[in-house]
């Protein structure tokens, strides 16, 4: 069996025939989601500032104390969004046009589920501070938007996706853990938004191999040299 280092597949191929269309409906899907998802947070902001949007009571936040972690929450996330898609588009390009569709159907369904049900924040949570990376960060999410978390759903997507690579799916998971506890200690997540979330991006997964079946199927391809 070869190793995805010997993968013949290179970075120009997904500009060729076919897999240049699929890549050109990625990048629609994936801009698509993100206006949706910049939608919805201007909404539960707005939403937010209304006097009926009240905290509600969370047994895990209750009893944990509040942490300065924005160290995790804002400079780790956007750390792993660029290790994400470097690591991606120059070492695993036959990765791309799936995990393309997949975040973005990811990010189009959060927006959904953050638009339906709206709650005050957590007190004493740990805002944002000055700074570009916080900055960046706050324009990406208002932290008015909590379910499902994106800390923890979104790198325990890409361990899914990448689940035949035991080291890369280690580093994902890894990463899904440490912004779980980050975001529970900053109180920026209520525990319901954490805990829910690797089952949300398991179903967003298989959602994904549904409705592209082509681009996933180049995953597997690796493993034979296609």
């Amino acid at each position: 069996m070869k190793s995805l280092q010997q993968d013949p597949f290179v970075l120009e191929d997904i500009f060729k025939g076919e897999k240049l269309y699929s890549l050109a409906l990625s990048i629609f899907l994936l801009s698509g989601a993100y206006i949706l998802e910049h939608l919805a947070n201007l909404y539960e902001l707005e939403y937010s500032l209304r006097p009926t949007s009240n905290h509600v009571g969370d047994i895990v936040l209750d009893n944990l104390p509040v942490v300065d972690l924005n160290l995790i929450v804002i400079q780790g996330a956007l750390f792993a969004i660029v290790f994400g898609v470097l690591f991606v588009i120059f070492l695993r390009p036959r990765y791309i046009l799936f995990t393309l569709k997949a975040i973005a159907l990811f990010i189009a369904i959060r927006a959904f589920f953050i638009s339906l049900t709206h709650v005050g924040i957590y007190p004493g949570h740990v805002y944002p501070g000055p700074g570009v990376f916080s900055a960046i960060y706050t324009y990406l999410n208002f932290q008015t938007g909590f379910f499902f978390s994106g800390h923890t759903g979104m790198p325990f997507l890409m361990a899914l996706i990448f689940w035949r690579e035991f080291r890369v799916r280690t580093a994902f998971l890894t990463m899904s853990f440490v912004f779980a506890v980050g975001v529970l200690f900053a109180h920026s997540h209520y525990s319901i938004d954490v805990f829910a979330a690797p089952f949300m991006a398991y179903g967003i997964f298989e959602i994904a191999r549904y409705l592209f079946p082509r681009d996933y199927t180049l995953l597997s391809q690796a493993e034979k040299g296609a």
